[in-house]
């Protein structure tokens, strides 16, 4: 092996134990993010979820539909005011244009 292969060789090895070692300490420090994502996981998955069985949204809003119409109506309307609100929150915080 020439000199420079070698040195070569051993900056690669330096730098896999460098990688190594960020890749433990990010883990360590990110312990405290942990249950936060795993709801992030666990919504994304509803998400499909749902997305793969539309019946059951369609099911389920039906059912509360005929039982009470009027409790339905009243927390879509807030549903729908409170996705209003942010959306008007998230445009302050985001730096991109608003789409339209």
């Amino acid at each position: 092996m020439s000199p420079a292969e070698l040195e070569l060789a051993l900056k690669k090895q330096r730098l896999q134990i460098k990688g190594e070692t960020l890749r433990v300490d990010f883990g360590r420090h990110a312990a405290g993010l942990r249950p936060t994502l795993a709801v992030g996981d666990l919504a994304v998955d509803a998400g499909y979820w749902l997305r793969a069985h539309p019946q059951v949204v369609v099911a389920t809003t039906v059912a509360l539909l005929v039982a009470k119409p009027r409790r339905v109506w009243s927390w879509g309307r807030r549903a729908y005011l409170g996705w209003q609100a942010w959306r008007k929150v998230r445009a302050l915080f985001d730096p991109r244009p608003p789409s339209r």
